[in-house]
């Protein structure tokens, strides 16, 4: 008996523009263009100035090591076959945001401040996972 398909997520509202950037492939962050600040998750309102005046930016996906967790046992049998254990990585952004993702190096690698790199993998036409690596190494 196969495993069951991983669950992927059905974004909607500001969520929904961040993961159609995704699914094109690019990493993009939300930016007031009144203040200049950098939001995650996105808005509708800035959380600095309350400006409306917000637009979806390229990052170049670089970042550090904030925290990560790591998984012994899924919660979704789903993500079984991925391999266990996996780790669940926060990066703070080169932007000043923190994302979440999964860690695509290896567990021993992981270490607070490790520059890391931004990797993008579509899941259907709304959807796209993050993970991050260690920056320089190959995919």
């Amino acid at each position: 008996m196969s495993a069951p398909p991983k669950y992927i997520p059905d974004p909607d509202g500001r969520n929904a523009d961040f993961y159609q950037h995704l699914v094109q492939g690019r990493l993009h962050l939300q930016q007031c263009e009144d203040c200049a600040r950098f939001l995650h998750p996105p808005r509708f309102r800035c959380a600095g100035c309350g400006s409306l005046a917000l637009v979806f930016l390229p990052s170049e996906g670089r970042g550090r090591v904030f925290s990560w967790t790591v998984t012994h046992r899924p919660v979704d049998p789903g993500w079984a076959a991925e391999g266990l254990p996996w780790a669940t990585v926060v990066i703070e952004m080169e932007e000043g945001v923190r994302l979440v993702g999964g860690w695509r190096g290896q567990l021993e690698e992981l270490r607070l401040d490790l520059e890391v790199e931004a990797e993008i993998e579509p899941a259907n036409e709304n959807f796209a996972f993050v993970y991050f690596r260690p920056s320089g190494q190959e995919r």
